[in-house]
């Protein structure tokens, strides 16, 4: 059974690049960077999708979202201090 493979993102994007291009057909593209067609044909779909929210400047939805997680995973960290020392405490005894 053959092994999955994981790209990096950086990769995905320069696959999906060439592939917006033009650089070659699906085709070429696959045999150039050892893929399947229809994987080049969705990392472009998805490349194209993401561009109308790359200059969508009305809502920053990722700032907003990345300050809400940090909020959560800090109220997060402080309860499981307070557990820590609650529990280093009850074993002292």
């Amino acid at each position: 059974m053959a092994k999955r493979r994981n790209f990096s993102s950086a990769f995905k994007a320069k696959v999906a690049l060439a592939a917006i291009r033009g650089d070659g057909t699906q085709a070429e593209l696959a045999a150039r960077f050892k893929l399947h067609p229809t994987q080049i044909a969705q990392w472009k779909r998805e490349a194209l999708e993401g561009l109308t929210e790359t200059f969508d400047n009305k809502s920053p939805k990722l700032k907003g979202s990345h300050e809400d997680e940090v909020k959560t995973l800090r109220a997060r960290i402080g309860e499981l201090v307070v557990e820590r020392d609650f529990l280093a405490k009850a074993f002292e005894r």
